[in-house]
């Protein structure tokens, strides 16, 4: 009801009076004028209203403390005016009376030097002097015709009560300081904050410097382009500002923190300052606005890299604040949404179409049974249907109440969709439509970049894997297993490998490397050296021999790629081994006493860096049980840590391991792996043989009696290992056959190499040609030469010849009787 005294004063006014007692509950000083100077805009019908006031530093200006409205600089007000002028603003402040300009006394008083941009009529400016305190004035422009009427006049009499003598401009807010509050000097960085602020930072006020650098320095990396435009002040206005970002915590998640300031300007020779307060905006009871939520969702999906992920941040923007009972995300490949999330996931809250193409663990829903939905996506817009809408049964079951579908557009083209349904009848509201339309873009681009990443990944997977080996072979005497862990820290290519290679004579090589860099290059240097090494290994070489033909391969490929590697000979039968490495790390030996030992082996220079590069040899001696791990310096070594520190641990690692089962083991090893660079890990565990081969070898040489020499030397080893009768005839026969050969097609030297293992007996023959024995395809009745291959075929029960170093070994296998 409006009273007696009222009743004689404008409705206007009244309307002014009740909404400014409306802020005046507002304890923050700063926002309550600002809103103050707004209803300005309102009730007096300005374009502009500025407040000013004597600076803290000068007596003798006006600086201006805030403003609403159009720019001033089109109406080429100042930042600062002095006292002692002529200007509207000095004259209110030091007579403590109203001015009222027109257009003619504007034009009248040039030292007022009111320059008005082109295109600017003719205006009004009113200057209220602000009553108590230290003084100040309220201006006001006005571009209506005949300027401020008496209405217009009271009303800015009445807001400029309520702006009520404001603070003295650049003032430090110094002791106080409201709670989360700061004050920061624009030229300087210096900051003044309350124990408030600095706890939702996470910094003590011991630990805090006063500089906005250490403050920033909290800040997740995303969301620091946005918080450098409110404190740069390069990018900044007079006027308020509000702002969300995240603070990296200790533990957990990083933290929410809304920010709300205002600039306060600076005069001559003062620098502006930003004064304000900071929130913690992740309690269950902040007010989070729709804006908000559209940054948050921004901020998640800018650290989303895989399309499961995109589809896990959508569900957590978006479903409770909307109060959805379901959502679901999907690409759209050809004519089926393949959906990769269900919210919630059970398979009974879906329509009874989405559970028939329950295939695997998520659906494939086939747009064409939903035309509704197919039309939505072609239009490319976002579609909301209210409850009681005409859907098809797979569309109306998943929101009764409500049912918005959200085409994920990018690139111009339609990456996939998000349903969006309600049980209960849902009102979409202006506010929530914009939210749902500003969410759809941003789905859709991170959602096309994931599927990118998503397919890049699977491709890298797919070339890592066929570059590595498929499976380990059986080892005599002994176990091995291999783990392979790429980089979480991108889509590199990874330059590590490992190889087992079963050798002749029941050797095994081990075999672990690292290419310098992560990319297409290494990864394809990481193939070529380890095909090298294993066709090096393969002919016979020793273990130097072969690292130093790949050291010299290497640098005939004339590459900047350098590759680190160790390499391990181990002989099951005996327990004995060789090591050569070239700038890699050392094996580690886990004896069966539990004791472990970082093998002291001389290395020789990484691969492709030195040409005649030496790569000694370092003998180990394993005992049944020993473990031998290898691996790369993505397991040891990191930023907090070299790698010496860093083997002695996994020493320590493997120390507190049980070899029985190598898999667990190796598991354990890789449980805590930094994940920041490539990882190979190669372990095998030397039992030792149960049954030895028999050997023995002889040199042939190259006289009349030759043949026969062979001949008696092989009935007196296989007198002493204990064959006789036909098995020693058939042994004879074929020995004779493979030496003759040798000695006839060949030069040079010429070994014959006996093995007896199981009762099957393996004849070897070496020789310096690399030529194998040709098989004839017809031999005459009249021929005197040429049978001896087809004899042994005959006797054996397999035969062949493999190239070793220096030449050729043509062997054959025979079956003894018991």
């Amino acid at each position: 009801m409006v009273s007696v005294g009222d009743a004689g004063r404008g409705t206007r006014s009244l309307r002014a009076e009740l909404a400014l007692k409306s802020i005046a509950a507002d304890l923050d000083a700063p926002v309550r004028m600002h809103h103050a100077l707004e209803q300005v805009l309102v009730f007096a019908g300005a374009a502009l209203a500025v407040v000013y006031a004597p600076s803290g530093d000068d007596d003798s200006l006006l600086c201006l403390v805030d403003s609403a409205g159009v720019p001033r600089t089109l109406y080429g007000l100042r930042e600062s005016y002095h006292v002692s002028g002529r200007s509207p603003a000095a004259c209110a402040h030091r007579t403590g009376r109203p001015v009222w300009l027109g257009p003619a006394e504007l034009a009248e008083c040039p030292e007022f030097r009111f320059t008005p941009s082109p295109g600017v009529p003719d205006f009004f400016v009113a200057a209220l002097p602000v009553p108590g305190g230290s003084g100040g004035c309220l201006l006001a422009v006005s571009e209506r015709p005949g300027g401020f009427g008496a209405d217009e006049r009271e009303c800015l009499a009445l807001i400029t009560d309520a702006v009520s003598a404001p603070a003295r401009a650049g003032t430090p807010v110094g002791e106080e300081l409201a709670s989360h509050a700061f004050s920061l000097a624009m030229d300087t960085g210096r900051v003044e904050v309350d124990d408030g602020l600095l706890e939702v930072f996470g910094l003590p006020r011991d630990g805090f410097d006063g500089k906005v650098e250490t403050l920033l320095g909290r800040t997740v990396p995303e969301d620091l382009p946005s918080l450098m435009s409110v404190v740069e002040v390069d990018h900044l206005s007079i006027g308020d500002r509000e702002l969300e970002f995240r603070v990296v915590q200790p533990a957990g998640p990083p933290r929410w923190l809304r920010l709300r300031g205002r600039l306060l300007p600076g005069g001559e020779g003062r620098p502006p300052r930003l004064v304000g307060t900071v929130e913690d905006a992740s309690g269950p009871g902040t007010e989070v606005s729709d804006v908000t939520r559209v940054q948050r969702l921004a901020a998640a999906l800018a650290t989303a890299g895989t399309v499961r992920d995109v589809s896990q941040a959508v569900v957590t923007a978006l479903r409770k604040p909307l109060r959805a009972d379901r959502i679901a995300l999907a690409e759209l490949e050809g004519d089926r949404l393949v959906v990769t999330v269900l919210d919630p996931p059970a398979q009974e809250a879906w329509p009874e179409l989405w559970r028939q193409e329950w295939r695997t663990e998520w659906p494939e829903a086939p747009v064409r049974t939903m035309p509704t939905l197919a039309a939505a996506l072609r239009e490319g817009r976002a579609q909301i249907w209210p409850v009681g809408a005409d859907l098809e049964p797979a569309l109306a079951e998943v929101g009764p109440g409500g049912l918005a579908v959200l085409p994920l557009i990018a690139g111009g083209r339609t990456a996939g969709a998000c349903l969006i349904g309600w049980e209960a009848p849902h009102d979409f509201g202006p506010d929530e439509r914009t939210l749902l339309t500003a969410s759809a873009g941003l789905v859709g681009q991170a959602l096309m970049r994931a599927h990118a990443f998503d397919a890049e990944h699977e491709l890298i997977g797919m070339l890592q894997r066929q570059l590595l080996p498929r499976r380990l072979p059986k080892l005599p005497g002994g176990v091995a297993v291999a783990r392979y862990l790429p980089t979480t820290a991108g889509l590199e290519l990874g330059g590590d490998w490992y190889d087992v290679i079963p050798l002749a004579d029941n050797h095994v090589a081990l075999v672990i490397g690292d290419v310098q860099g992560h990319n297409a290059g290494a990864a394809t240097l990481m193939g070529q050296m380890r095909t090298a090494l294993r066709a090096y290994a393969a002919e016979g070489h020793t273990p130097d021999v072969v690292v130093s033909h790949a050291n010299r391969l290497l640098m005939d490929m004339e590459t900047d790629l350098f590759a680190t590697c160790c390499y391990v000979d181990v002989d099951m039968e005996e327990g004995s081994a060789w090591c050569v490495r070239a700038g890699h790390l050392p094996p580690v030996l886990l004896y069966p006493d539990g004791s472990t030992e970082i093998a002291e082996a001389e290395g020789g220079p990484p691969l492709g860096v030195v040409a005649q590069a030496d790569f000694p040899m370092t003998p180990l001696r394993l005992q049944p049980g020993t473990l031998l791990a290898l691996t790369t310096d993505g397991l040891v070594e990191s930023p907090e840590s070299d790698i010496d520190t860093g083997m002695a641990g996994f020493a320590r690692e493997l120390s507190a391991s049980d070899p029985a089962d190598l898999g667990l083991v190796a598991d354990a090893l890789l449980g805590n792996a930094r994940r920041s660079d490539d990882i190979a890990l190669l372990l095998m565990r030397y039992d030792g043989m149960a049954v030895r081969p028999l050997r023995e070898s002889w040199t042939v040489w190259r006289v009349p009696e030759a043949v026969r020499h062979a001949r008696r030397f092989t009935r007196r080893t296989l007198r002493t290992w204990g064959v006789s009768g036909a098995g020693m005839d058939t042994i004879l026969l074929v020995v004779s056959e493979l030496v003759t050969n040798a000695l006839v097609h060949t030069d040079g030297r010429v070994r014959l190499d006996l093995t007896l293992v199981n009762h099957r007996m393996r004849v070897g023959v070496f020789d310096t040609s690399p030529r194998a024995p040709m098989k004839p395809t017809s031999i005459g009745w009249e021929a005197t030469g040429g049978r001896g291959i087809l004899l042994v075929e005959a006797m054996s029960e397999s035969w062949g010849t493999v190239p070793v170093s220096g030449g050729k070994q043509v062997w054959c296998e025979l079956v003894l009787p018991d």
